[in-house]
């Protein structure tokens, strides 16, 4: 007499993979996206202190608009972003290109350049306010050398604070920018130098028409994060001049994070989150439409 056992079914390992990546995916789905879109909706409705779901349009969005506060710190996400990107694009690429060319003391302007990446921009932020600090920085060291009306009061001028917050930025960044286009540099087929050095062609032209082109996607990749850093810049901004003097260096997260916590206007706050949300997503499209372009062409 023979005893049949039926077999268990066995899952798939695609299946058993699907099962263990279910909750990850409900959290991502649940809480960030769903935090995304509960955030628009507050947008559209009179919220204060506590979520309010009464509907009023694009009121809020009309009074953010017309916020002389919102209009600065929007102003500056582009002044701040358009030369900090500018600038440690350009930085980045000249080191890039020095340590390409095997400059005497590689070593020393790598560590040089690499060492603010280590930091956070919390970090930075108080190295530069110390600094910059009129009794303990440079100020009081260049007036103990004998300059007496030597004077540095690039924190207290509402028009000179931003570009302070991009000099800060750049000397954090540019050795990310550096070591990205470096590698892109490296990457190079050796080739096309040895075809220049047999028709005579300069380096510096080959640089100019053939190499930096062909790092177009590597470039477009520095643009993206440096943006991301642009966005996410709040850090910087409070440690260093507070969004001060006044609301001159104020940014949107800054906006948004007072609006949220200290003035308790959830509904404004959630504007400019959907405000500086499409802004986010144009420039990641823009990029990625960028990218496409430059691959193409080369």
């Amino acid at each position: 007499m023979t005893i049949s056992h039926r077999t268990r079914p066995r899952l798939r390992p695609r299946t058993v993979a699907q099962l263990v990546l279910l909750p990850t995916i409900l959290l991502t789905v649940i809480g960030y996206h769903g935090s995304i879109l509960w955030t628009i909706v507050l947008s559209f409705t009179p919220s204060r202190m506590l979520p309010v779901y009464r509907w009023t349009g694009f009121d809020m969005y009309e009074r953010l608009l017309n916020t002389e506060r919102w209009q600065v710190a929007y102003q500056n996400l582009f002044i701040f972003g358009g030369l900090y990107i500018g600038f440690c694009l350009l930085f980045g690429l000249v080191l890039a290109i020095l340590l390409d060319q095997g400059v005497k003391g590689r070593s020393i302007l790598q560590t040089i350049f690499l060492y603010p990446i280590a930091l956070s921009f919390v970090v930075t932020g108080l190295a530069w306010k110390w600094l910059l600090n009129p009794t303990t920085g440079l100020q009081d060291f260049v007036r103990s050398l004998g300059w007496e009306n030597f004077t540095l009061d690039l924190l207290s001028s509402p028009d000179r604070a931003i570009y302070t917050l991009v000099i800060a930025g750049v000397w954090h960044s540019a050795g990310l920018t550096m070591v990205i286009l470096f590698a892109g540099l490296q990457s190079i087929d050796h080739e096309i130098w040895r075809a220049s050095r047999v028709d005579g062609i300069p380096r510096w032209r080959m640089y100019l028409h053939v190499v930096i082109p062909m790092l177009w996607p590597v470039v477009v990749t520095c643009l993206v994060l440096l943006s991301m850093n642009v966005v996410r810049s709040y850090e910087l901004i409070v440690v260093l001049t507070g969004g001060g003097p006044g609301f001159s260096t104020d940014v949107p997260a800054k906006f948004i994070i007072d609006h949220y916590f200290a003035r308790q206007s959830v509904c404004l706050a959630s504007a400019a989150e959907t405000l500086r949300l499409l802004t986010v997503a144009a420039i990641l499209a823009i990029s990625a439409l960028s990218r496409r372009g430059g691959e193409a062409a080369t």
